[in-house]
């Protein structure tokens, strides 16, 4: 097994949350979410919290994966207050499951694996991503 010093562990993993918080899963207008017609999951926290800081990866993944067949949405409520009330939101991380209607079917306090979210999804008729690919 390779050894990786600690400050490159350090550093790859901030430059990873460093770029995922900048890409489309991690939007910044949220007047389309959850979006209508669409199988969606919103993930509500922080980027300084642990946990979610734990997730951020497996929202990047998922994103991909599902892209075209269900959106993946984070959105950070330190900045962006006005959401977690929207949201009725007690605690983060909070991932909420909304139908194609836009109605809220499933909602999770804490982290959520990666093969929960793939299970919920499946329960709402999204099919299982490709356990080949990558993200």
């Amino acid at each position: 097994m390779i050894q990786i010093p600690k400050q490159l562990s350090l550093l790859c993993i901030i430059l990873i949350l460093c770029f995922t918080f900048h890409t489309g899963v991690f939007a910044e207008d949220f007047s389309n979410v959850p979006a209508k017609g669409k199988v969606t999951m919103i993930d509500l926290g922080a980027k300084t919290c642990i946990p979610c800081k734990m997730m951020a990866p497996i929202l990047v993944k998922l994103e991909k994966a599902y892209k075209g067949k269900a959106d993946i949405v984070f959105i950070d409520i330190r900045k962006n207050r006005q959401q977690a009330s929207r949201f009725k939101i007690r605690a983060i991380p909070t991932q909420i499951f909304f139908n194609e209607q836009g109605e809220e079917v499933y909602r999770h306090v804490g982290f959520l694996n990666e093969k929960s979210i793939i299970e919920q999804m499946a329960q709402m008729g999204i099919e299982k991503p490709d356990p080949a690919s990558k993200g």
